[in-house]
Order: structure tokens, then sequence, then C-alpha cells
């Protein structure tokens, strides 16, 4: 692709995404499909930046057993286009497993398997994403007091470049949460750290962990590390009795449906706060049934056989923890008695989720045409286009962080399809090809200097 070092006067491209997870990757899709079915005129230019060094999504919770919570018809394109040849099914018809996934009977893949799957479409669009290119700021260019372009600036391994951009998507992904006061370290862990730091222990012969958190990630990091090491007690700690289930009834599940986004969107803000307290447990520190019930059947076999390792301190929390060099000491409270109990452990795992990142963090000056609501929220369209005072004529769309505005598919996978055929519809509906966009451009008598 071409660039421009800062201070030149850099390409135009239609669209420039940030980040290039499934979400951006599923833009990327669109964009490709929509340009090859032009045949080669009036294409839509766009490139995308990810800092990763290659496609990588929550590869830390890759373990080997884990299952997709959605089915694979929610991959990037089906709902959007059946026919793609980016789907899920053309990826298994490619690795020569269609067949034996059909006689599997299952709609929910390995969790490892549609990294795979993801890894295989991202690299049928890799000419429009630059791996290994960091987003450090974004400068508007004005003309005439209005802002019509926007400058990204982009660091790699080759140095600075500037690419310039009528439109940005923004999908920076999740950033994990950790408890306030408590810092990830050598032996104090987020889930997203598993896979990458497990295998330092094997030496190690570790005799104790403890699990926080009562959802999917926690069950899931309990299991696996109780089976991982059979010598090791895996202590899990919550504040419930127990794992509640996730509800994935076909009724409940129109929640993720791409009609109650328009629903949840047009809905008054007292309905949108009734609709997330009546359907957060499709979604929410809540656990697929089997994994519960395959966990309670382990803990009463070791009951039975005298020999237990898996232990639940339930209506708890933690207290506190402190790293040592060789362990971490953790102090669990009732929170019925308030009695304590200390538990010297070789790691600690927080699984206590993610939070969106700053759709706006690297706007800069951009950021300030931006609109919020009266909770400071950034106000959002439904085209997931970021609303703005007039004098932004670019457009800014964000994946992710959207949830209050259009509901709890903001950061799944269940509605991306749909999301970037949307984003790639208003784009379009506003002019923002390159020769209709530049004929526009002309005819309002608006240049492109920077400032």
């Amino acid at each position: 692709m071409s660039q421009a070092l800062p201070g030149d006067t850099p390409p135009v491209h239609d669209l420039i995404g940030i980040g290039f997870g499934p979400s951006n990757a599923a833009m990327a899709i669109a964009v490709s499909e929509h340009n090859a079915r032009l045949g080669g005129e009036e294409p839509v230019t766009a490139h995308f930046f990810e800092q990763q060094p290659c496609f990588g999504w929550h590869r830390g919770m890759l373990i080997d057993d884990a299952t997709m919570q959605v089915s694979f018809l929610k991959d990037l394109v089906t709902l959007r286009n059946p026919a793609s040849e980016f789907s899920f099914l053309c990826y298994l018809k490619d690795k020569g497993r269609l067949v034996d996934f059909i006689n599997h009977k299952n709609l929910f893949p390995l969790r490892v398997e549609f990294h795979e799957y993801f890894e295989w479409a991202a690299a049928k669009v890799d000419d429009m994403v630059s791996y290994g290119h960091e987003v450090i700021g974004v400068e508007p260019v004005f003309h005439g007091g209005d802002v019509t372009y926007m400058d990204v600036t982009v660091r790699s391994g080759e140095g600075l470049s500037v690419h310039r951009a009528r439109n940005l998507v923004v999908a920076t992904g999740l950033r994990p949460l950790m408890p306030d006061g408590v810092e990830r370290g050598d032996r104090v862990w987020h889930t997203s750290d598993l896979l990458a730091k497990i295998d330092g222990l094997e030496d190690a012969s570790p005799s104790r962990f403890v699990v926080v958190g009562a959802g999917q990630s926690a069950a899931e990091n309990v299991a696996y590390l109780h089976r991982r090491f059979p010598r090791a007690e895996v202590c899990a700690v919550f504040s419930r009795y127990g794992y509640s289930p996730a509800d994935d009834s076909g009724f409940a599940n129109r929640i993720f449906d791409p009609d109650a986004v328009d629903d949840y969107f047009a809905a008054p803000e007292h309905v949108k706060n009734r609709l997330m307290d009546y359907h957060g447990n499709t979604n929410y520190s809540v656990v697929d049934i089997d994994l519960i019930d395959d966990l309670y059947r382990q803990t009463y076999r070791e009951k039975v056989l005298g020999s237990e390792r898996l232990r639940f301190l339930n209506v708890s929390r933690l207290a506190s923890v402190k790293e040592t060099q060789d362990k971490v000491h953790a102090t669990v409270r009732s929170l019925v008695t308030g009695e304590e109990t200390d538990l010297e452990a070789d790691v600690v795992v927080f699984a206590t989720g993610y939070s969106p990142a700053d759709p706006l963090g690297l706007l800069g000056e951009a950021a300030e045409h931006c609109l919020r609501d009266d909770q400071g929220r950034v106000r959002v369209e439904r085209d997931y286009r970021v609303a703005t005072d007039p004098g932004l004529r670019c457009g800014i769309y964000v994946q992710g962080g959207t949830e209050h505005t259009h509901g709890i598919t903001s950061s799944l996978l269940s509605n991306t399809a749909v999301r970037v055929g949307e984003i790639l519809d208003s784009l379009l509906n506003r002019g923002s090809g390159s020769a209709s966009y530049e004929a526009r451009q002309v005819a309002g008598g608006i240049g492109s200097s920077a400032r």
C-alpha cells in the first residue's frame, strides 16, 4: 500500500480500520465482496492496521476442549451473505473436514477451530491489512473550519507513516479487567494470560490454584487446571452458591437477533435497562449447563473417593491477594459470617471479564467534535456512526463500546456479519465511495489541505 511520512500529503482511503480482530476482518471481507461485485468500477478503498504481528483472537483462552457459545452460522459472513466464500462451511470444505463436521451434529465448534477459521478468512484479505502497525494518533484535516479528512499516524518497525481517510472504523476490542487495587504479575493472572503462562509451571509441580469468578471463563479455567495438574488443588471463589446456567433457549436467544438491535436502539432508556436486566443471563456471569454438570459430577466423585482436589468457596469473595517470589497469599472472606480463609497458592487467576476500550481514545482533537449523552457516553447512530457536530464531515464508525445504544451484541460475534454490512451501506449511502465522494467535494468547494 502507499504511504507518506509526516508532513507529506498522503493518499486518501475511503476507509481506514483501527484494529483487525474478527469485527474488522468481517469489515474487510464485506468491502472485498462489494468491490468484487462492482468488477473494478468505483471500488471502496480500505486499509486496516493491527498492532499484533499476526491475526489473534483471545489466544490465551483457546483451551483445547473449549467450545464456542454461538452457532457456527454466526461466522464473519453468513447472516449477511449466505453464499459467501468466506464462510465457516467454506473453511471446512477447504480443510477437508466438512463431512466430518456434519456427522458431528453440533452447532458449536471448538474455540480453537473457530480461531483457525478466523485466521483462514483474514488471510484471504491480507492485502488490506498491515500487521505490526500501531495507530498512535488521529489528526483532523481542516478546510474552512470543517474536518474533511482524518490523518492516521501509524508506528511500525519502519518508523512513522501517515495515512489519510474519509472514514474510520474503530474496532480496538476489549481490555482485561482486574479488580481495583489488583495488578497482574508472574503469579497473579487474568484469564487472558492462561495459555501464555501456563507452560512455565510444568516443572514447578504446583500444589494449588485459586480461580476467582463465576462466569464461563472461570468455570473453563477451573476445569482445565484441574485436568492438567492432577496433583494440584483448584479452589473456585465466587459470591454465589454455584455457577448459574446460561439461558440459551430459543426465545431468549432472540435478544441476539439483528432485529433486536432495532428494538433496543429505538427503546427509551428505562426499557433498555429492563431488557439488559431481563436477558443478562444469556451472556453475563453464566456458564454452559454441560460444563456445570461436569464440574458437579467431578466434585461429587472426589467426595465419594475421599480425595477432594476441587474446592468451591461459594458465597465468598477474595478479600486480599499478595504476590511473593514463589507463592501468592490469598485471603477469602465469607459473605455470610465474615470468617476468613487463608490460602497459599502457586497462581491466582482472575476471571473478571473485560471492558471495552475508549472508542474515542485515539481521536485527539477530532474527539471534541463527537457528541455524548447526558451520562457522558458516546452518542452512536443506528448505523454505528458516532454522532458529531456539523463541522466534522468524516464518518467515524465503532464496532464495540455500543452496548448502551445497540444492546447486548455490541462486543459479541452474534451480529458481526450484519453490523459490518450496515456500516458499509451507511458509508456508501453517504457518498463515500472514491469517485462519488470526490465529485461531492469538488462540487461543494471543499479542499483537502492539512492544517
